[in-house]
């Protein structure tokens, strides 16, 4: 049995067997301080939260790729490695058009046309029995959804300022992984059996998010009235710039090399989806499939899970810091796979590098957002992810050679080396605008 009384500022817990256990009530009101960040934002901002959940539940293609390719569409590492690639570089292009588009026609827009043509690009996979043109549907598929990225990065930028601003990205990236961590590992169970409704499940969860953006999400497009307010602002990244994207990309060089040491994270994380399905295959033959959703189910709920705890932990941090911290993270998590051989240590190794990606994904949105004109947010989160996903596109290919070469294990050393790089590199970036900052 357990009883409780307050006295003054503490918690008297009497536990039996007369064991007591004293809590300060300071320390326990803290818990719910956590979500203190997330309740003073945007209306809107809740909405693509649900949006984001409801349609990573249904993200079931992607994540099964590399798998899709090698054990059922019997290519080989460096073959499957070829399309991977072809697929990320599609997504490429699309930003760079979704970009544009979101500063001159819209966000709403743009994000409701392209996510909606991504997902029109699913469905007849469903029913072509394992043709080859499955591959080219899913890279067609990869470059609308790069059309709708910027658009909604510059949604939520548009929506926040500053001070709300890694509570929103971050409560968006929570969402996300809340319906990944249910999506994959469905995916698992649905891959061998019913593998049509991987296809046609991806393509309605898509359908029914952009649905919520419709019907309660406003256009937000600054206007040119608030875009000749802003040219008034001083010592203020996000100040609307004359000139066109290069120019103003060349007078933030902080943010461009920001993005060039991203790069390197980019093509670390590709071994997500890519090297670590080849491992697990590699450990445990058909029952790969569903040993990797576990491992992405686990991805999801560490994020789920630790993402409001992390962010309210290191708020105060400096986000090019946190990224600087994720690398280090990242060592740790993808090179113990090096002498993983069981499922229990490879959940553990995902449980580190996941604690990375929260730190990456969150703290990269706000550093760019909070370094980007309003003129050209929707180019920026264009050509930005475009460098950086330069990374992730040449990931597979490398890597897929690199594997064919010397075997999958030996991959982890290397992957192991670019992170540390990274974060030194990072580290170094932080500690140049702290020198500057103090002269």
């Amino acid at each position: 049995m357990l009883w409780c009384f307050k006295y003054e500022d503490k918690v008297i817990l009497f536990y039996y067997k007369y064991k007591t256990y004293i809590v300060n009530r300071r320390n326990v009101m803290k818990i719910p301080k956590m979500l203190n960040h997330y309740t003073k934002l945007p209306n809107s901002i809740y909405i693509l939260f649900f949006a984001r959940m409801v349609n990573s539940m249904g993200a079931f293609v992607y994540p099964f790729l590399t798998i899709y390719l090698t054990k059922t569409l019997s290519m080989d590492e460096g073959e499957a490695g070829f399309i991977v690639m072809l697929a990320i570089t599609a997504h490429l292009p699309g930003l760079i058009v979704g970009g544009k588009l979101a500063d001159w026609l819209g966000r709403k827009k743009i994000l409701l046309f392209f996510q909606g043509m991504a997902a029109i690009c699913l469905i007849p996979c469903a029913f072509l029995n394992n043709s080859i043109l499955i591959p080219r549907l899913l890279i067609l598929s990869a470059f609308f959804l790069g059309g709708a990225q910027p658009a909604s990065t510059a949604m939520t930028a548009d929506l926040t300022n500053p001070s709300n601003r890694k509570a929103a990205f971050s409560l968006l990236y929570l969402g996300s992984n809340i319906g990944f961590a249910v999506g994959p590992l469905i995916a698992g169970f649905l891959y061998n059996n019913y593998l049509m409704w991987i296809f046609l499940g991806d393509a309605a969860t898509t359908f029914a998010s952009l649905t919520l953006v419709y019907l309660f999400v406003k256009e937000t497009l600054p206007s040119k009235e608030k875009i000749v307010e802003s040219y008034q602002l001083e010592n203020n990244y996000e100040k609307a710039e004359k000139g066109n994207l290069w120019q103003v990309l060349l007078k933030r060089p902080r943010l461009l090399l920001f993005t060039l040491i991203s790069l390197i994270y980019s093509f670390v994380y590709a071994q997500t989806t890519f090297s670590i399905p080849i491992q697990v295959v590699e450990l445990f033959g058909d029952k790969g499939p569903k040993m990797f959703g576990v491992i992405m189910t686990t991805n999801a709920l560490v994020v789920s899970c630790l993402t409001i705890i992390i962010i309210s932990l290191t708020h105060k941090i400096k986000p090019v810091l946190n990224v600087a911290l994720a690398g280090v993270l990242y060592a740790i998590g993808f090179g113990m796979i090096f002498f993983i051989i069981g499922l229990p240590w490879l959940l553990f190794s995902t449980i580190i590098w996941s604690m990375g990606e929260i730190l990456v994904t969150t703290n990269t949105n706000v550093y760019i957002a909070n370094h980007t004109p309003i003129s050209h947010r929707g180019r920026f989160n264009a050509v930005i992810p475009v460098i950086m996903g330069a990374g992730f596109a040449l990931g597979p290919l490398i890597s897929g050679d690199y594997i064919r070469k010397y075997g999958i294990n030996n991959i982890w050393p290397v992957i192991c080396f670019l992170s540390i790089t990274a974060a030194v590199l990072m580290y170094f970036l932080y500690f140049n605008e702290k020198k500057r900052k103090q002269f």
